[in-house]
């Protein structure tokens, strides 16, 4: 398994879908590094030399957030956001979805199992 900025990267799969196990990096900017680079996107990560899997290093480290980096940078909006008391940092807070979804049916996986209120007439 080729190792990226310290990800294992599937070597059966093709290398345009193998570096978007890599965090931050999708399938439009998987195409970018593969173009820019002038690899094959169709080969497999398996085939990969030592001399591009350093250029892919090389490439992700100076022109992208990824990883570790960006998993900090959005933890850190996320906090400025709570430490103001803005209304997304309130629905942070609470663990609400923040987006203005609805939450009357749907969004169980944020807020938890429902819960009756008691008394409650319907």
């Amino acid at each position: 398994m080729p190792r990226v900025i310290g990800i294992d990267i599937p070597d059966n799969k093709r290398l345009e879908v193998s570096l978007t196990y890599i965090y931050g990096v999708g399938k439009e900017l998987s195409k970018q590094i593969i173009e820019k680079l002038g690899l094959n996107k169709d080969m497999r990560a398996r085939n990969l030399t030592e001399d591009d899997i350093a250029r892919i290093n090389a490439t992700l480290q100076t022109d992208y957030v990824v990883e570790g980096d960006l998993r900090r940078q959005i933890q850190n909006n996320i906090k400025r956001l709570v430490g103001i008391n803005c209304y997304r940092g309130l629905r942070h807070r609470l663990g609400l979805p923040v987006r203005g979804q609805r939450t009357r049916t749907n969004a169980r996986t944020r807020k938890g199992k429902r819960k009756t209120v008691a008394n409650k007439k319907i």
